[in-house]
């Protein structure tokens, strides 16, 4: 897919990652719908820089992804607002540390929330832009899934399951929509200057990174890149890259 004039949905496109894939996007000539759950004034902003920097269209748009009739609206809104919609990318998520060993603390409510935005959200905006892209005749899906998910790591068992079932809906996804269009997926080791590693302190970044082969954090960078190849591609779908400096093999 020619990426110039295509139209990208990116959800937490405010965060640290969201915004890499927001601009390496924009950089090809796609317009960009930045979605935010909260932090609006942010989200705004990037869709101001994007807007300026790039001389494309791009917007802020609010939404809670654990809510199906609010997915539905945001779907409509973006391909209102746009004329279409090629490009999903699910970069929105939640975690909370809890060690695998305190069970005590993994509650259900904590399991449930995770779910529901790690993995049912997901699950509900792949449903919304299905007929969409359909129609269409294209589409792309990316999404940003975790090392976490291909092996029993990360910050709980929650956390590690709902992206071991992104895995596995992209795989599921990539049938159902087939041939119109293509699901993949990003599969990040440990990314720096991210929400997830913002309690982190640098002798514990450094400490996880040393157990890698290039003995360094993952790029951010390197995964928005991953998600601009994923878009280009026309035979690649069901696909999970790992992008983590070479800790796990898959």
């Amino acid at each position: 897919m020619d990426l110039k004039g295509a139209v990208a949905l990116v959800t937490g496109g405010n965060g640290g990652l969201g915004q890499r894939i927001c601009h390496a996007l924009a950089r090809e000539g796609a317009h960009v719908a930045v979605m935010y759950a909260r932090s609006r004034d942010q989200a705004e902003s990037v869709a101001s820089e994007l807007t300026s920097r790039y001389q494309i269209n791009a917007r802020a748009f609010a939404c809670d992804i654990t809510d199906g009739a609010a997915v539905d609206r945001l779907v409509g809104e973006v391909t209102r607002a746009f004329g279409h919609l090629d490009v999903l990318v699910n970069d929105a998520a939640y975690n909370v540390s809890i060690p695998f060993g305190d069970l005590d603390n993994l509650t259900l409510e904590a399991w449930d929330k995770i779910m529901a935005i790690n993995l049912t959200g997901p699950m509900r905006l792949t449903k919304a832009v299905a007929p969409v892209m359909k129609a269409q005749g294209r589409g792309r899906i990316i999404n940003i899934a975790s090392v976490a998910g291909l092996s029993p790591t990360g910050s709980s068992i929650a956390y590690a399951v709902s992206k071991a079932g992104l895995i596995h809906l992209t795989r599921c996804m990539a049938v159902a929509l087939a041939p119109e269009t293509r699901v993949n997926c990003v599969a990040p080791g440990l990314l720096d200057g991210t929400r997830a590693t913002a309690n982190l302190r640098a002798e514990q970044i450094e400490r996880s990174a040393s157990g890698s082969l290039l003995k360094r954090p993952a790029d951010k960078d390197d995964c928005a890149d991953m998600v601009v190849a994923m878009c280009r591609t026309e035979t690649m779908t069901g696909q999970t890259v790992v992008i983590d400096s070479g800790r796990i093999f898959h």
